[in-house]
């Protein structure tokens, strides 16, 4: 047999090795040993750590961990250079990027040999994916620069933001947070992961070279310290960061209160469905690429799989065929499949996993095949099966080569299975009938879907999850969305004053002691009126203090009941967008007919004229009516076979604590957005003046609203919204109170990484008709869904 038939016959590949001498002649070149980029300039190396070679364990560089007044230093650069970036045309910060973009190209190499090295990636993945992409990242932004003027009218840059970034995908983390940040006009001071710092500084160098304005970008290294630093400091306002949801959670905790705009791409577990109809052979190749690709260490890898048990057996045996062939190595090998790990501490963590895993109950296969490396951080591709949902293989994300299977037999069983998990990140669905795959995908809660391939990204299309995977998006519109904030945003005061229940010591003592104890609103769950858990009522008072009402005094199991029913009616979200219009449009009607009736209430309650607010909340509701069949997605165009539809979709439950004045319009306007987008909803009214919306529960009643989809809880607006902050069953929430309230809110919010909006005290005039009647408050209500679908022969 001639040497190339036996090629074929066996596809034995030999090694095909890249040279690193490029890259370890550029670390010479500094000495290897780096301080940090601030201001366009490099500083000394100060106190620093080792970046090594996870290959191998060999130190690659020392590289400086940052202090907090070294982070000072670059927030001051950062703040300096704001002003004159932020003036440039977007014509102008568009060269700058194209610039970038064009020297990662003719450097491309040098990039991709220093990132596996660092990192561990086989040198094909860097090459081929991640630095293209990077280079793709800084074009695309390059045209968003010049046109952002025009397709965000009234926004504006944040101003100096700070961005942290992970280990696993270094230069295209780094791309994905820089490039429309810059775009926007932003200025930025970057942290790359410790362990993974070197191609950051390369990139600070080309910033050097291509003549980037001093201080726009600062690229200060460092261990977790040198992060909190950032996340801490005043001169920030916003931080973006990717990374672990329990370091996310800490992000959130640590910025509430404080003002700063917030991004989180964090963790995830991430479904791989096959059916029974799918291409076997085209799924498996996919089920490499979504668990072993950069050695399983990718947010939103595969890691479970979902086959339809008709199809069980036999995909498990193929699948293990192809795990033998899996090539375990030197990442600098172009002939290697999965690379080292990026340190000993991963390597360990999966090993503690796997134990865990493999202790209740489960099954692991490892092939054989070629020992491993006797040094560095390796580990053979694994199998896991015999598992239950609440295994820890299953519920915890591994961040390794580790895949996960079960199995399930109809579609409506592989969707509960997939969405059983606190994450919601991406998944992949594969099945030959594109209906099916077109009905599953809308129907998974993440943030990407992938018909038919897997691990599909681009500049042109948002990438970001749901739930505990954070908040937020990178990459096209959405991306650069979430780096601008409309610029009234930036000029509001506080506001003068709240309104005042009563005048001091008008109340009576005795509770008892009314004429009008009939008056007495009760709550609404569930599409029924419910007496407060409590016992108690609270009265409500007119300005001169004269008892006028009570309502219930409600609590925790009160805002548990109204949770419950508000996840019991989530279907109102796959309600057509048309009904959801008529429901609005008929609520606004009903409201008509009783205008004089709601504003003689708001009279009584705040001695103002109330027919202003009323002709508001009927005018709010049609606007948002209006809005419900239109405020709809796009359809992306990557550089593939494949378009992506950006699918807009209600966040789930919302909790809405409204404002202390305009009792009706205060939570009408936030309602008609938060119901026109799809969202089930627990209110609480004005604290000092719940009765108009008490009043109001009677209209729902007679406007086809379907229970559960509103629910008013009255009483304590600090003490309830912090039950609804802490509550993992509410997946978003606007607050309108204090500053320190506001921070206790955001904080609470933790807990499930809910996306929030707090007032803090501004003066925000809902009469505002161009402010929010249009899609302030629409974005808020909405998370975006990519779905990929591939098409051609």
């Amino acid at each position: 047999m001639n040497r190339i038939a036996q090629i074929f016959e066996t596809l034995d590949y030999g090694p095909a090795p890249e040279s690193p001498d490029p890259a370890l002649a550029w670390l010479d070149s500094h000495g290897r040993k780096f301080g940090h980029f601030i201001d366009g300039k490099w500083t000394k190396p100060g106190e620093t750590f080792s970046s090594d070679n996870p290959a191998t364990g060999e130190s690659l560089a020392q590289v400086t961990n940052g202090t907090p007044e070294e982070v000072d230093k670059a927030v001051k650069a950062a703040r300096a250079a704001f002003k004159s970036w932020s003036a440039l045309s977007g014509y102008e910060r568009g060269r700058y990027l194209y610039a970038i973009a064009r020297a990662i190209q003719k450097h491309a190499r040098l990039f991709a040999v220093l990132e596996s090295l660092d990192n561990g990636k086989p040198i094909r993945e860097s090459r081929d994916l991640d630095i293209p992409l990077v280079a793709r990242h800084f074009y695309h932004h390059a045209g968003w620069a010049q046109h952002v003027a025009r397709e965000f009218p009234g926004h504006v840059p944040y101003g100096v933001c700070g961005q942290i970034i992970p280990w696993n995908f270094p230069l295209l983390m780094l791309a994905w947070k820089i490039a429309p940040a810059l775009a926007a006009g932003n200025t930025v001071i970057l942290k790359p992961a410790e362990f993974t710092s070197l191609t950051a500084l390369l990139f600070a160098e080309i910033c050097e070279r291509i003549g980037l304005p001093k201080g726009v970008v600062n690229i200060v290294t460092g261990m977790g310290e040198t992060g909190q630093a950032i996340v801490a400091h005043e001169g920030i306002d916003k931080i973006a960061f990717t990374g672990s949801t329990e370091v996310g959670k800490a992000i959130r905790a640590a910025t509430a209160g404080t003002g700063k705009g917030l991004s989180l791409e964090l963790g995830g577990k991430s479904p791989y469905l096959v059916f029974e109809d799918a291409d076997i052979d085209s799924a498996i190749e996919g089920l490499v690429d979504a668990i072993w690709f950069n050695q399983g260490q990718v947010c939103c890898a595969g890691s479970r799989l979902l086959i339809q048990e008709s199809i069980e057996e036999r995909f498990i045996a193929k699948l293990k065929k192809r795990m033998a062939t899996l090539r375990v190595g030197d990442p600098l090998d172009k002939a290697i499949d999965i690379g080292a790990l990026v340190a000993p501490v991963q390597v360990e963590r999966i090993r503690d996993l796997m134990k865990r895993g493999v202790k209740e109950g489960a099954l692991v296969y490892e092939p054989d095949g070629d020992p491993l490396p006797e040094r560095g951080c390796f580990l053979r591709p694994a199998l896991v099966t015999n598992v239950s949902p609440a295994n820890t293989l299953v519920e915890e994300e591994i961040f390794g080569p580790v895949l996960v299977a079960m199995s399930f037999r109809t579609p409506e069983e592989a969707v509960a299975l997939a969405n059983n998990t606190r994450y919601g990140l991406a998944a992949t669905i594969w099945s030959e009938n594109i209906n099916l795959a077109l009905d599953i995908a809308p129907r998974i809660k993440a943030g990407v879907v992938w018909i038919n391939g897997t691990n599909n990204f681009d500049a042109a299309v948002g990438f970001g999850g749901y739930k505990e995977s954070g908040f937020g998006r990178e990459g096209g519109r959405e991306g650069m969305a979430v780096y601008l904030k409309p610029s009234w945003e930036k000029t509001l005061a506080a506001a003068s004053s709240s309104a005042a229940p009563a005048k001091a010591g008008a109340q009576k003592s005795n509770p008892l002691d009314s004429d009008v104890l009939d008056q007495t609103a009760k709550m609404y769950i569930g599409g029924k009126q419910a007496r407060p858990d409590s016992g108690y009522s609270r009265g409500v008072f007119a300005p001169d203090g004269k008892l006028i009402g009570e309502v219930g005094e409600g609590n925790r199991k009160d805002i548990r009941n109204a949770v419950e029913a508000a996840r019991a009616a989530l279907g109102w979200g796959t309600t057509a967008a048309h009904t959801r219009a008529q429901v609005l449009y008929f609520l606004a009607e009903n409201l008509d007919y009783r205008r004089d009736e709601f504003a003689r209430r708001i009279k009584a309650q705040t001695g103002k004229d109330g027919e202003a607010e009323v002709a508001a909340s009927i005018e709010r509701l049609f606007a948002f009516a209006a809005w419900a069949d239109k405020y709809d997605g796009a359809v992306h165009n990557p550089p593939l076979r494949a378009v992506a539809a950006a699918m807009v979709e209600p966040i789930g439950v919302m909790a809405i604590v409204a404002p202390e004045e305009q009792p009706l319009l205060g939570s009408v306007a936030l309602l008609a957005p938060a119901l026109a987008m799809g969202n089930p909803i627990v209110l609480v009214p004005s604290q000092a003046a719940p009765l108009s919306i008490t009043d109001l529960y009677q209209v729902l009643e007679t406007s086809d609203v379907p229970s559960g989809v509103v629910n008013i809880v009255t009483g304590d607006a600090v003490t309830l919204a912090k039950t609804l902050a802490e509550h993992d069953g509410v997946d978003a929430m606007w607050f309108f109170g204090s500053p320190e309230a506001s921070a206790m809110v955001e904080k609470a919010s933790a807990g499930n990484v809910k996306q929030t909006w707090t007032s803090r005290s501004r003066a925000i005039d809902l009469f505002d008709k161009e402010k929010f009647e249009g899609d302030y408050w629409l974005a808020k209500a909405t998370q975006i869904k990519n779905v990929w679908i591939p098409y051609g022969a």
